[in-house]
């Protein structure tokens, strides 16, 4: 029989005491997700940028996060909130910028909405009508820190790092020109117009072009631009003339530039130098003289035809240009004139080649011009073209001329005039038909008819009288020509002694030939005699 189980020994526990400051595992992932969490916000605010904010007039194109801001299609920051203006007259904009991009935010720096535009010719902001629009920047030269900007309203047609210079135009008008338009240079596309603004006064527009590198070294101190938009028409003395750049400049228009031929080859005008925006070409090149003296023609004909801009011509050279036309009354005779204003150049009457007295004509202006005029120098009106009517005025000598001065006492002074060829020959024409009108036609007519009737009396007469004698002769002459033509007849005595005559005169001349045949043979026969001949 078993006995008893037997019970295995067990150690016994010992209690241990529970430490107070011994980490659950437990704990370990929130603890994690703290530490994280604050590790990420600290790298946020470390690494976030300044916040700025754009002024734009209207919110189209920007929705508060999601409309990026990019520099060269890089992301740089994104547009937070957009709210009106307390005056509710601009919208802001803010934007958190990143902050490797903090030192692009300075004074110069622009800001615009990128979306679809055409302008200038040109297409821009295609691509946002899928990815949406978004706001570009450009970064400024200044050093100066900013953080509040003022948005463009259209994209800037330049950039700031574009290589190239800057010019500035003065014109009376805009034309077809806008933000965009080419500039050309030798019909060339050098640059655009960079920008625009009404001068204070309102008399003109200042314009900006930008030429791009290198073109704009051809850009001298004397260089011309002018409107180069759509089909330049020009109408003058010279007949038509039309000129244009491009097709695109007939489109949208356009500037062009040139230096003209008489400039000298000189250094690159400065950036920012100031021109004059001509209205065409012709006017841009025309010579610019330093030394201009004003003077007046005082007209009493028609002056249709002549134009402001028409030359003074002095035997072929452009001298001069009319300024003004108006009209003047004069109440003492109570007649019309035309008074017409001209530019002339005394510089185009300076000798180019150095004389005894030097290359000038004249050292006392006024003393040269009483001296020509003495010696018959007048202004004439004349037509430069027949089939467009224009009209110039010509400088030129008329001895036969009534004598004349200059009034130096008006201003400005004025020069005498003469009529024009129409216009002579018009007065020659109407004294021509005053004369006639003065000789007495019925008197002549009278005394013309009396002559007639006694011419027709002595005609009578003479065929009462002569006629009959006439016949008589005439009778006597027929006679005398049929007893002629009988004389003449064939078988005439006439004739039949003149044929034997003839025949005689044959013979003697045979003779005379034998005799000169024998004394060719025989010339001892004239001292000899004729030897008598032996016959055998």
């Amino acid at each position: 029989m078993p006995g008893p189980e037997k019970k295995p020994d067990f150690p016994n526990a010992d209690a241990a005491p529970r430490s107070r400051w011994r980490l659950q595992v437990v704990w370990l992932v929130p603890i994690l997700a703290v530490l994280i969490g604050g590790w990420l916000a600290v790298k946020a605010v470390i690494e976030k940028g300044p916040a700025i904010t754009i002024s734009f007039i209207t919110a189209d194109g920007l929705e508060a996060g999601k409309t990026k801001i990019k520099f060269k299609n890089v992301d740089i920051g994104l547009v937070k909130t957009v709210t009106l203006t307390p005056d509710h007259e601009r919208i802001v904009a803010t934007a958190d910028i990143n902050k490797n991009a903090t030192d692009m935010l300075v004074d110069s720096t622009r800001f615009w909405v990128v979306r679809p535009r055409i302008s200038g010719g040109t297409v821009s902001g295609i691509g946002t009508l899928l990815s949406g629009s978004y706001v570009e920047m450009d970064v400024g030269k200044s050093k100066k820190e900013r953080r509040d900007f003022v948005g463009l309203e259209v994209p800037p047609a330049i950039a700031s790092n574009a290589p190239g210079s800057e010019f500035i135009l003065k014109s009376t008008n805009m034309g077809s020109l806008d933000v965009g338009t080419p500039v050309y240079f030798r019909r060339l596309q050098v640059g655009q117009i960079s920008g625009f603004k009404l001068d204070p006064d309102g008399h003109g527009v200042t314009l900006r072009v930008f030429i791009n590198a290198p073109y704009d070294k051809f850009v001298l101190s004397d260089t011309r631009f002018w409107h180069a938009s759509g089909v330049d028409v020009a109408v003058s003395s010279s007949g038509i003339q039309v000129n244009t750049q491009s097709l695109v400049s007939i489109m949208i228009g356009g500037v062009a530039f040139e230096s003209p031929p008489s400039a000298l080859d000189g250094p690159a005008a400065a950036n920012e130098s100031t021109f004059t925006l001509f209205p065409d070409r012709a006017d841009a090149m025309k010579a610019h003289y330093h030394i201009v003296v004003k003077y007046v023609a005082d007209f009493t004909e028609s002056v249709r035809g002549l134009i402001v801009g028409a030359p003074v011509d002095f035997r072929g050279i452009v001298v001069g240009e009319v300024t003004a036309i108006y009209t003047r009354f004069d109440p003492k005779t109570e007649k019309f004139s035309i008074p017409v204003e001209i530019d002339l150049y005394p510089e185009l009457f300076t000798s180019r080649y150095e004389t005894n007295g030097g290359g000038r004509v004249s050292n006392d202006p006024h003393a040269l011009a009483d001296r020509l005029v003495a010696k018959g120098l007048r202004l004439q009106l004349r037509t430069g073209n027949l089939l467009t009517g224009q009209l110039y005025m010509a400088a030129d000598f008329f001895p036969d001329a009534p004598k004349a001065t200059v009034d130096w006492t008006s201003s400005p002074p004025t020069l005498p005039t003469i009529p024009g060829n129409l216009q002579r020959l018009q007065e020659n024409i109407t004294q021509l038909v005053a004369k006639l009108n003065t000789i007495p036609m019925q008197a002549i007519g009278n005394n013309t008819r009396a002559t007639l009737a006694s011419a027709k009396t002595l005609l009578d007469d003479l065929d009462t009288m002569i006629v009959p004698q006439a016949q008589g002769t005439l009778a006597a002459a027929h006679t005398a020509l049929d007893s002629a033509n009988n004389a003449l007849q064939p078988d005439s005595a006439l004739q039949q002694n003149a044929t034997d005559m003839i025949q005689e005169l044959s013979r003697t001349a045979t003779a005379f030939r034998t005799l000169a045949d024998y004394l060719e043979r025989h010339p001892e026969a004239l001292i000899r005699g004729k030897q008598q001949e032996h016959r055998p």
